[in-house]
């Protein structure tokens, strides 16, 4: 969780953001008012943002699906690069955090391209997957609970289709990953210690890992 990249000053990622496209003005709102909550530390850093509507336009992204919206910049900046007809599924559980998504969601004059399923989102993927949608999804983030990450994958991995993207947040755990013996570690540090060594040997995907963020896993579906 963190809302810029780490071991960078914050006035080098802000020149860099300023080289980059210009934020559109429902983000920066967002990002403002999702910075003053008492979580605003869950937000996706804005250049992580950057980077997947980046992909969505190199691999002409239609569908894309969204486990974790939080506050709703990533789904908010992914809508507003996908075309007319593209559709994006969110999942979320919280309704408070989602009403938020929802008033960025239309601000921006997206809201007609998503649809948000507010339930654990194993359930929504595997509803999915049993209606049809298996290789349908273009692109897919992963930015929620850590324990259910390898199960969320592999749901992901059903779903994008060949030469698809999946993209995982937050796997660097603020460097913990590299640690050894850490005295009441939860879990999910092994649970991600786990799948993080197994992605060079997983011969259905492609993996690079880049220092955007608190770390952010991407994976092509071969």
């Amino acid at each position: 969780m963190t809302t810029h990249t780490a071991n960078i000053a914050p006035a080098l990622q802000a020149y860099l953001n300023s080289i980059g496209e210009a934020e559109h003005p429902a983000l920066e709102k967002l990002r403002r008012r999702t910075k003053s909550h008492r979580l605003g530390k869950m937000a996706i850093a804005r250049e992580q943002s950057a980077l997947m509507t980046w992909l969505a336009r190199l691999i002409k992204a239609e569908k894309y699906l969204e486990i974790g919206v939080f506050t709703g910049y990533s789904s908010t900046a992914m809508a507003l690069v996908l075309p007319e007809h593209g559709r994006i599924t969110a999942c979320d559980i919280s309704v408070t955090f989602t009403d938020l998504a929802r008033e960025s969601w239309q601000a921006a004059g997206v809201v007609h391209k998503i649809t948000l399923h507010l339930q654990p989102a194993l359930l929504t993927l595997d509803d999915l997957i049993a209606n049809g949608e298996a290789g349908s999804y273009d692109l897919a983030l992963i930015d929620a609970d850590k324990p259910p990450t390898p199960q969320y994958f592999e749901r992901c991995l059903t779903l994008v289709r060949s030469g698809g993207i999946i993209a995982i947040d937050n796997i660097l755990l603020g460097g913990r990953v590299m640690e050894d013996d850490i005295a009441n570690a939860p879990p999910s540090l092994d649970i991600l210690k786990t799948f993080n060594r197994s992605l060079p040997h997983d011969t259905r995907i492609v993996p690079i890992t880049l220092p955007v963020g608190d770390g952010l896993t991407l994976l092509m579906k071969k």
